[in-house]
């Protein structure tokens, strides 16, 4: 590994490629994005325009060699074969979420990276949402949390095709597993692991395969309940948190305005710009029914993920997101798709105490 810069080979140039993995790479000291692989020629095209330093490949072979880390941001059924090559090739290795469609073959993933000593690491990048970093820092305040509500919904009633919407099982496609990796996974990292998972997931739109319309319902095993929506035939969005304990509840309307810059083009680091502000009106309320505030938002950090790599590889840090946590995450996600499936509560197998 070199001491200084670093090689980023990005497999896909999709919108998770082009909009999140390659604007937050290109703007991490340490990383230089080197080769993007694409076979569409509109997305070479605007790889070159974006990133004129980096080349454009056809294939994963055609990346290897150009790496010194590699990050998958490909079609959900690609993230295993493509994960395993990288590790095989004792490759450092970022995948986009959700990192596989089953607990076993992430804990697999998991396994391999580490008999090879290489860095496995997963975009869980809702983590550095600035909602997300303000209720952790409220947990405090809000006393026991016994409902924790998050939503990821919105109003898509003409679907706009490709494999998200109409892949079936095989693609990992369909909002489950798509929000779902964020919700839960921000559920796990907030209250801890889960005892059982009920969830309901319907295809509300006609010429669509995958699952638009999905809830989850979690018993952690510290108590709270975690209710979690995803849905893109909502047309009146609900709040995006409803945090209640037992001194107070956390309110939160709008999303993390992070996503919506980087798809505008606006990048980090740019001179006299807070990067991940949330604008005012945006703000959460805390506290009882006729004794409130408002809190101000946490500002988003999503280039602390990027950051989390460099120093994992040029330092010997932690990786930003431990891959235990995200196979985690995907047990959860396996599970409520079988709850959905067969209409009942799926009871989680606890780890066995060390």
């Amino acid at each position: 590994m070199p001491t200084s810069e670093i090689r980023v080979g990005l497999i896909g140039y999709g919108p998770a490629g082009s909009f999140f993995h390659a604007p937050l790479i290109a703007a991490t000291p340490g990383l230089r994005l080197s080769a993007v692989v694409t076979r569409d020629s509109a997305r070479a095209e605007q790889v070159r325009q974006d990133h004129p330093d980096a080349e454009v490949v056809e294939s994963a072979d055609d990346l290897w060699s150009r790496s010194d880390l590699v990050v998958i941001a490909s079609p959900n059924r690609t993230h295993v074969p493509l994960a395993q090559e990288a590790i095989k090739r004792g490759l450092p290795v970022v995948v986009d979420k959700p990192l596989t469609g089953t607990a076993a073959e992430a804990r697999d993933l998991v396994r391999q990276a580490g008999d090879r000593g290489s860095m496995l690491t997963v975009f869980q990048n809702r983590r550095w949402d600035g909602d997300f970093l303000t209720i952790r820092r409220l947990l405090p305040e809000l006393g026991d949390v016994h409902r924790f509500e998050s939503r990821f919904e919105r109003w898509r009633p003409v679907p706009k095709g490709g494999w998200r919407e109409m892949g079936g099982p095989d693609e990992i496609a369909g909002v489950l597993y798509d929000l779902g990796s964020h919700l839960v996974d921000q559920a796990l990292q907030l209250f801890g692991p889960v005892s059982h998972v009920y969830a309901e997931s319907d295809v509300r739109r006609a010429g669509v395969r995958a699952d638009d319309d999905a809830f989850i319902a979690l018993t952690h095993t510290g108590g709270t309940r975690s209710h979690l929506w995803m849905s893109a035939v909502t047309a009146q969005l609900g709040p995006r948190f409803r945090v209640l304990g037992s001194r107070g509840a956390y309110v939160k309307w709008g999303l993390d305005p992070q996503e919506e810059r980087l798809r505008a083009g606006e990048r980090p680091g740019t001179p006299g710009v807070v990067w991940g502000a949330d604008p005012s009106e945006r703000w959460g309320s805390l506290g009882a029914d006729g004794d409130t505030r408002t809190v101000p938002t946490e500002p988003g950090a999503y280039p602390e993920f990027y950051a989390g790599v460099a120093a994992c590889l040029l330092e010997g840090a932690p990786p930003p997101v431990a891959p235990e946590s995200a196979a985690e995450t995907v047990a959860v996600l396996e599970a409520a798709a079988r709850s959905a499936a067969t209409g009942s509560t799926v009871v989680m197998k606890q780890a066995d105490p060390a």
